[in-house]
């Protein structure tokens, strides 16, 4: 079977060369293109979907449908905030099966409408179908930034510094307890389970990012560290050196999954739906930047790493070099429920 990464690739190459109007395609968290075909436009228009699949995104044995509803939203409006944007507009599709009870139905749209409304988006649109196999939200998300603010995946620097927001393998922690059935832990560590049934956008500290000019490159993070800081030095033709010792671990994280037999460290690189920013920066930003976050959007930023000359993500640890990149989810690899 093919991995996603390839056919992603195999889409891009046969895709038509893009219009004049259109400044970023496939490649990055949203496409980015002037609007009306005005080149003189002070603000870009920016465009994202995603698909959220029972069975594979999600589980609704344990999910409620109201956290689902909002974390539908939220993985999109994620990706607006990851190019520096404002969310405005957004369309919702359902394949729904016909034994969906109403109720549930219904929970799901007033959670999507609630995040919608915090966010600052209306929804303007859609479809509705029926399926045969299991719930299906695909939303499609549409925002605006600032000309001279947009970040990509491909601005990065050979010699800046690799920054991450929040904590990492929370997202992956919170799923594993609720698949090794440990209803007694999911109790103890309520910031587990909700970073995986309701993550939140980081819609602030990106438009602060996008606003100071400090930051190269930046998106977020859906599919884990490693395979998202690989599609990162991809776009930018750049090697990533990330340190062990600072990728930012919480002490829940590390004791859950201690108690499920697991490796804290490699939920944190592959894990994945932790929806924090990846970004990076000059070293000479640095101070400036964690001001910023400390005095701005609030949250939390570590320094993870560098970009240097060449290929490939490494991972640094006891002395010790290897090669992490594209270890996160992959649809084609097996789901993830």
């Amino acid at each position: 079977m093919i991995s996603e990464v390839e056919l992603i690739k195999r889409i891009r190459r046969q895709s038509s060369s893009p219009p004049l109007d259109l400044l970023k395609g496939i490649g990055d968290d949203c496409a980015v293109f002037i609007p009306n075909g005005a080149n003189g436009a002070d603000t870009l228009s920016l465009i994202t979907t995603d698909t959220l699949v029972e069975g594979v995104h999600f589980n609704l044995t344990w999910h409620p449908p109201q956290l689902l509803g909002q974390k539908a939203a939220a993985v999109n409006v994620s990706d607006i905030a990851a190019m520096g944007g404002v969310p405005r507009f957004a369309l919702l599709s359902l394949a729904v099966p016909t034994t969906m009870a109403t109720s549930d139905l219904d929970a799901i749209l007033e959670g999507f409408l609630s995040a919608l409304a915090r966010d600052g988006v209306s929804l303007i649109g859609g479809d509705t179908v029926r399926s045969e196999q299991g719930l299906t939200l695909s939303v499609t998300v549409i925002g605006e930034v600032e000309r001279g603010q947009v970040l990509y995946r491909s601005g990065a620097k050979a010699g800046d510094q690799i920054w991450v927001s929040g904590w990492l393998g929370q997202a992956a922690a919170g799923l594993a307890l609720y698949q090794h059935g440990r209803a007694e832990l999911q109790g103890l560590y309520p910031g587990l389970r909700n970073a995986h049934l309701a993550p939140q956008p980081e819609l602030t500290l990106g438009r602060a990012l996008a606003q100071s000019g400090l930051v190269t490159a930046m998106m977020d993070m859906s599919d884990g560290l490693a395979s998202d800081l690989g599609h990162l030095c991809e776009e930018s033709g750049l090697k990533a050196l990330v340190r062990a010792e600072s990728l930012p671990i919480s002490g829940d994280c590390q004791q859950a999954a201690q108690a499920l037999g697991l490796a804290h460290q490699q939920l944190a690189i592959s894990g994945g739906e932790d929806y924090s920013l990846l970004f990076t920066a000059p070293p000479a930003a640095g101070e400036a930047i964690a001001g910023l976050a400390n005095h701005s959007a609030g949250g939390q930023l570590s320094i993870i790493g560098e970009m240097l000359e060449g290929q490939g993500v490494l991972l640094s640890q006891a002395g010790l070099t290897r090669h992490i990149e594209f270890q996160g989810f992959d649809h084609f690899a097996g789901g993830r429920l």
